[in-house]
């Protein structure tokens, strides 16, 4: 066997290997007994068929390919080995000739990581700030939640409820065919089709009225993407909202706790400022973290960013499916290959891969260390905060593998810990 290191580039390592005819004819031989003793070949016991006779009726080729499925990872373990490479992953294999048998081998490799200095990076987090005007909004919305409809005899307007019966095809066949449907009138609202709202305000009760919409370009089911719809709806009813007045009697219908409106907005600020302050907080940790990636030089291989986007799709197929959905029927929807979407992950698979390599390099330098105790406490938090089948809960968090990840959360979550403190010049190096 003849290794050739072709390059290192990526943080990958080319391998050219050409293996030696005796190598494959060895191998050839073992493929040969093996398959002879699971073939059926009318005249011949099993394993008792000759070599030449089993070629011919498998194929050469066939023989040929299950000797190299067996050889070329034997091969690329001896070569790596020789070069004294360690590989991270499974490598990319490509047989590149088979007379003599050559293949090539994209081997990748640890990343490379170059922390800048961010000891000196200086931030301040932005104050948070909390008005009236906010507090106003949340009450607002509050009051809508808790808002009565009541039926009207006047011409429908936007922000009214209507009852409505649909009728619609696209190209001669269904498209939405429903009765009694109730349907708020709001303006720019995309459902069933974008304008659809627009037609209705002035109808009156009992009134019909018949339209033609085009579907947007990106519209959901993509086979309709563009195309005409027409519409026939009836309204069977016309129901305004009735806001309940800002008092006492407002308040303790949203919450039979607050007595009076003050206690209710003196929670809802409360509740705001609480947010506003978790929001800044994450919003200032992403920015010490972007701040220190943009001082670092990382380069790691493909294959580690081609697994995050594994990760992604994966996560991303457990949601949709807790809606009923998979995601070949949500791909459908949006007109979109698999590889496609992949192609919109990559560049958020590459920032987390770099950023989970800059944190975990850090950790490293900051000596930063999680004790038994931690982790088995956070576990603790997660068995408790469970809503149902705890005990099946809690024996999966007992797990080793619960109980690494966890730990590498609480790092990561320590680490970020350190550079906020680092960044505000509270710790003792910047003291010092």
């Amino acid at each position: 066997m003849k290794v050739t290191r072709e390059k290192i580039e990526n943080s990958q390592a080319f391998l050219r290997i050409e293996m030696e005819p005796a190598e494959v004819e060895e191998s050839l031989e073992d493929s040969y007994r093996r398959l002879a003793r699971k073939t059926n070949i009318p005249g011949f016991r099993k394993g008792k068929v000759p070599r030449a006779v089993l070629e011919r009726y498998i194929g050469r080729d066939s023989l040929l390919e299950d000797a190299l499925n067996n050889l070329l990872p034997q091969a690329y373990e001896k070569a790596i080995k020789e070069q004294e490479i360690e590989a991270i992953a499974s490598p990319s294999i490509e047989i590149a000739q088979t007379d003599p048998v050559v293949f090539k081998a994209t081997v990748p490799l640890k990343p490379t990581i170059e922390l800048g200095d961010y000891h000196n990076i200086q931030l301040t987090p932005e104050p948070v700030e909390l008005t009236e005007n906010d507090v106003n909004t949340v009450v607002e919305q509050l009051r809508r939640q808790h808002a009565t409809w009541e039926s009207v005899e006047r011409p429908a307007n936007f922000d009214d409820l209507v009852v409505l019966d649909i009728e619609s095809h696209i190209e001669e066949k269904p498209f939405i065919n429903q009765q009694g449907v109730q349907y708020q009138i709001l303006h720019d609202h995309p459902f069933p089709v974008p304008g659809f709202a627009e037609q209705l305000p002035g109808m009156k009760g009992g009134e019909e009225k018949e339209f033609k919409l085009q579907l947007p370009k990106d519209y959901p089911r993509g086979e309709l993407a563009e195309k005409e719809a027409w519409f026939k709806v009836r309204v069977t009813e016309i129901k305004q909202q009735r806001l309940p007045k800002l008092n006492k009697e407002f308040a303790h219908l949203v919450n039979p706790e607050f007595k009076t409106l003050a206690s209710l907005r003196k929670q809802v600020s409360t509740n705001l400022r609480l947010m506003a302050e978790e929001r800044a907080r994450r919003e200032f940790e992403e920015q010490i973290i972007d701040a220190v990636v943009d001082i670092s030089q990382v380069e790691f291989p493909p294959v580690l960013a081609e697994m995050e986007v594994d990760r992604l799709l994966d996560q991303q197929a457990r949601q949709l499916q807790m809606t009923g959905r998979g995601l070949e029927e949500y791909l459908s929807r949006v007109n979109k290959t698999e590889e496609e979407l992949r192609e919109e992950l990559r560049p958020l698979a590459t920032k987390r891969v770099t950023r989970s390599l800059v944190l975990g390099r850090i950790a490293e330098q900051e000596k930063i260390e999680v004790g038994d105790s931690e982790i088995s406490a956070e576990l603790e938090n997660m068995a408790q905060t469970a809503t149902k089948n705890k005990d099946e809960v809690q024996k999966l968090l007992n797990s080793p593998q619960a109980r690494s990840s966890i730990e590498q959360l609480l790092t990561t979550r320590k680490t970020i810990q350190r550079l906020v403190e680092i960044a505000r010049g509270s710790t003792d190096d910047q003291e010092k």
